[in-house]
């Protein structure tokens, strides 16, 4: 049997756990909506303050170059998204300047594809920066619409309106780093639990059965090749354990394995996850910061859940992997790659294609040779063998002496169909290692509900076919008894004649009449 153990120690699995129990604190403390209310309030009290028929507030998304509506007269959240480039909001961003355009009708720009998508005519526009705490860079905008009376915007409204900015500065900033410091709490809280998946509890990788024994055999020839792997399997299956197989095995082992899920990182995150970004970069980036592409330098980025990577950013995901180059958020120098690529699915990446959502020739770069992970359903032979590994090491984690499963225990395993795979194995063990007393052997009544409710409907299958089998019985045994009293009665009691009439031997009938105790017929004159 192969087995590997991650290089995920304990004390990073403690760090991260940590610091998400931080994160997620400083969230919960900060009165979110209470935020809300107040940029709201400023929503309802603008219009009537300043004398315009509407009034927006705009965001940049953090990790991104996106502006989206965030509050509005008649609006919800994200409606309108206007570019950085060719929108009086857009250039208020990006210059830190305050606009007045009192005559939109002779200026091109976004404000007029707003007007053919929602009928409303914009004539002038006052367009004001909100500005960070800090006051080094933007974070949104304030825009009003349509002075009322025809009336131009003048220069009283540009003051009142730069000093409402500043106190909705504060709200803003709040409001959008809540948002993050929560995504990424969600982000961490994902991480620790993968990384205790991939702890050295359950590792062992068992290959009893002939197809994961096939499944071995292409890994042991794929390791010291340079060629993209791509591992398709259901959920559960130990896709993350033979890509750390593969990495183990091959010429960079001393080099970093990174793993990174698809699925959970934040699709606004996921840029600067990969690419890394530089100080300054967007609102929070404190510092500059490596992406996955440089701290899998020289060793094997993982990439599980390959199939959720958000559609915007493959094309600059697909230039990172055929150039081997790309370039941090808030910078245009390039970094080299040089890394192995390892992917892993659930999916039917050909099926994501033909659905739109997965680009085809990312799908023809990602990798040359697939290796598939049969289900645990799939391999029976390599039930038992896990399920005693996995009870090995638990009671070992655990401190508990647990005297092994019982022969009914066992027998369900073998015959229940595993949908979680693995995993699920593995946590169906350890749920019955604690609820089993020391020196006790496990048994069945500790089982979830979902291998109880199984073991039931197995019971009931057997005892209906006991009983459909006795009733069978007893069912031929009347029709047989009707039969032969029939046979002997017209052949007046001669079993010869009888057993002719039956189309049977008369040792035969014989054998019957004694069976059935019918032993009170005439004898033959």
């Amino acid at each position: 049997m192969d087995y590997i153990t991650p290089s995920s120690s304990h004390s990073s699995r403690k760090h991260l756990a940590v610091l998400r129990q931080r994160l997620s604190q400083v969230a919960s403390s900060w009165a979110k909506d209470d935020y809300r209310a107040f940029v709201s309030f400023y929503i309802r009290i603008l219009p009537k303050l300043i004398n315009v028929e509407r009034c927006t507030i705009f965001i940049m998304d953090i990790g991104s170059n996106r502006i989206c509506s965030m509050f509005g007269t008649g609006l919800t959240e994200k409606q309108i998204e206007p570019p950085l480039e060719g929108s009086i909001v857009g250039r208020v961003i990006r210059s830190g300047g305050t606009c007045v355009e009192n005559d939109l009708k002779s200026h091109p720009g976004f404000h007029l594809f707003i007007e053919e998508q929602t009928g409303f005519v914009s004539r002038n526009m006052l367009c004001c920066p909100i500005k960070s705490i800090s006051g080094n860079t933007v974070t949104g905008a304030v825009q009003l619409l349509n002075k009322g009376d025809g009336l131009p915007f003048d220069e009283d409204d540009v003051k009142k309106v730069e000093e409402i900015a500043q106190f909705l500065s504060i709200s803003i900033e709040s409001i959008v780093l809540n948002k993050e410091i929560l995504r990424i709490a969600g982000y961490l809280n994902k991480e620790v639990g993968r990384l205790e998946q991939a702890s050295v509890r359950g590792t062992r990788i068992i290959a009893e059965s002939p197809a994961m024994r096939e499944v071995l055999d292409l890994v042991a020839i794929v390791s010291n090749s340079p060629i993209n792997v791509i591992i398709q399997g259901e959920n559960g299956t130990g896709k993350e354990l033979i890509a750390r197989m593969i990495h183990e095995r091959g010429e960079r082992r001393e080099k970093p394995f990174v793993p990174v899920n698809c699925a959970c990182i934040p699709e606004n995150l996921v840029e600067s996850e990969f690419f890394g970004h530089e100080k300054g970069a967007f609102t929070g980036a404190d510092t500059a910061r490596k992406g996955l592409f440089e701290e899998a330098s020289g060793g094997t980025l993982f990439l599980d859940e390959i199939a959720d990577m958000p559609l915007r950013i493959q094309p600059k995901f697909l230039r990172a992997i055929q150039e081997g180059e790309g370039s941090r958020l808030g910078s245009s120098r390039l970094v080299n790659y040089d890394l192995r690529l390892i992917s892993a699915t659930n999916k039917d990446l050909a099926a994501e294609m033909k659905k739109g959502l997965f680009r085809d020739d990312l799908f023809f770069r990602l990798f040359s040779v697939e290796i598939f992970i049969p289900p645990l359903r799939k391999r029976q032979e390599d039930i038992l063998p896990l399920a005693l590994h996995f009870l090995e090491v638990t009671t070992l984690h655990f401190k508990k002496n647990v005297h092994g499963f019982s022969s009914e225990v066992l027998d369900m395993f073998e015959q229940y169909s595993w949908p979680g795979n693995v995993r699920q194995l593995l946590k169906e063990v350890e749920r019955l290692v604690a609820l089993t007393a020391n020196g006790e052997v496990i048994s069945i009544d500790n089982c979830s509900r979902e291998l109880l409710a199984f073991h039931r409907n197995r019971q009931e299958s057997a005892g209906n076919r006991r009983a459909m089998n006795l009733a069978l019985d007893q069912h031929v045994r009347n029709i047989e008894t009707v039969l032969i009293k029939k046979a002997m009665k017209k052949a007046r009691g001669n079993k010869s004649k009888a057993a002719e009439l039956l189309h049977i031997t008369r040792q035969g009938l014989l054998k019957k009449i004694k069976r059935y105790q019918l032993g009170d017929f005439r004898l033959e004159p």
